[in-house]
């Protein structure tokens, strides 16, 4: 990868005054005579720091990181002081990124390096003042070197931050493939001892649980808005025990611990927020069964809203299955829905709203008003209007209203 050694933004790096690129020099020098003692100030922050340094392979390689970044920031300088230095890159970050991936502690290099440059730096200044006394000198040698360090280490975190990238991806496409050839496998009913597929998936199949498809349907899906919506189902189910698999660059396939029910009402109001995303929810039984019959009514229901067309954000299968029963035949349904509420089939969909509502509510007034976040009056009135638009009335058809207004909720986009 071609290297730019000039800080992002300036098109120009101008060089210290010849007196202060001395004093840089000097200072490299003196540095790179007293830098092993520099290295084990440092070793020392990282073991502090961060747990992975307990690991005697990944703390060498670290050790081998900050001493050659260190060597690659002195050197430079001591030959052309105060210039921009190019980004240490090595075969040990290659292999460091590898490991942090591994065992899910990124976060932790880049608080490393930071609490690295901090030690650092405060060497570096008690150094400076030990070679001049004059102010402008002093100024200007510590502006250059802090603009210089500070590029630096900016640049290597960015090189780093790209190996963990590269390596996060080539991590979770050999993973979510080696889950989704036993996931295959599970739901085609192929006999796999519960113990074992637990453990290669590293999810507990011994619990009842609830199911998710969750995609995108725009042209550039971002993965990072569906794996927030399969956090939230998380967290709407109150568990931390996820599975999340990758299907396809737009779709995860997810499962969390069904010990509780999923807040269906909140957890549409945190999809609404993620655009573009949608999701079905399926709740089955405990262990295997339970894992492959809660995935196959979630993608059921997921292929019955693609072929309804609906844009619908979240979904529970339980609420679909009377619609997938009446939308086999659309032309069919689409005379039932005309005979069925006349007028009312067109008419403002608050009207529809307002009597789906009221009929779900066991025809309770004051529950229906809650439940649909209006006025009791208002609710009311609409009752009353869309009552006036039906072909009979709704106490000789109150069955057939409510299975045609359910059809229509989900055909005609009501529930937006």
């Amino acid at each position: 990868m071609p290297q730019n050694p000039v800080p992002s933004g300036r098109t120009s790096w101008p060089l210290p005054s010849p007196r202060v690129q001395e004093l840089i020099r000097q200072g490299a020098e003196i540095a790179l005579n007293v830098q092993a003692a520099w290295l084990q100030e440092l070793d020392q922050v990282n073991v502090a720091s961060s747990e992975v340094m307990s690991d005697p392979v990944v703390a060498a390689a670290i050790r081998r990181i900050n001493r050659n970044a260190l060597t690659q920031w002195v050197t430079a300088n001591m030959e052309n002081p105060g210039a921009p230095v190019p980004r240490y890159e090595s075969a040990d970050m290659q292999s460091t990124a590898r490991e942090l991936v591994r065992r899910g502690l990124t976060d932790l290099v880049f608080a490393s390096a930071r609490s690295s440059q901090s030690m650092l730096w405060q060497r570096w200044m008690e150094l400076a003042f030990t070679l001049t006394d004059d102010p402008q000198e002093l100024h200007e040698l510590l502006m250059v070197t802090s603009r210089s360090s500070l590029a630096f280490v900016d640049a290597n975190m960015e090189g780093m931050a790209e190996l963990l990238r590269a390596e996060r991806e080539a991590y979770l496409r050999g993973t979510h493939a080696d889950r989704r050839e036993l996931i295959t496998l599970i739901v085609e009913g192929t006999a796999i001892g519960a113990q074992e597929a637990s453990r290669r998936l590293g999810y507990a199949l011994d619990q009842p649980h609830h199911a998710a498809v969750i995609w995108s349907e725009e042209a550039e899906a971002e993965s990072g808005l569906l794996e927030q919506a399969a956090e939230a189902l998380a967290q709407c189910a109150d568990t931390r025990n996820l599975l999340v698999v990758v299907a396809n660059t737009a779709t995860l396939w997810v499962w969390v611990h069904g010990g509780e029910p999923v807040d269906m009402e909140s957890l549409r109001r945190r999809i609404k927020a993620l655009p573009g995303v949608h999701m079905t929810v399926a709740t089955a039984g405990r262990g295997i069964e339970g894992f492959r019959h809660g995935h196959l009514d979630a993608l059921a229901t997921q292929r019955l809203l693609g072929r309804l067309h609906t844009g619908a954000g979240v979904v529970h299968a339980d609420g679909m299955s009377l619609i997938a029963l009446m939308t086999q035949h659309m032309e069919s349904v689409q005379q039932f829905i005309t005979r069925t509420l006349g007028d009312l089939a067109t008419a403002d969909k608050s009207l529809r709203q307002a009597l789906r509502v009221f009929l779900a509510e066991g025809c309770n007034v004051t529950e229906a008003a809650e439940k649909a976040h209006v006025h009791r009056n208002t609710l009311l009135r609409r009752l009353e209007r869309a009552e006036s638009l039906l072909p009979r009335s709704l106490a000789q058809q109150r069955l057939h209203v409510a299975a045609a207004l359910e059809v229509l909720y989900w055909t005609a986009g009501d529930y937006d």
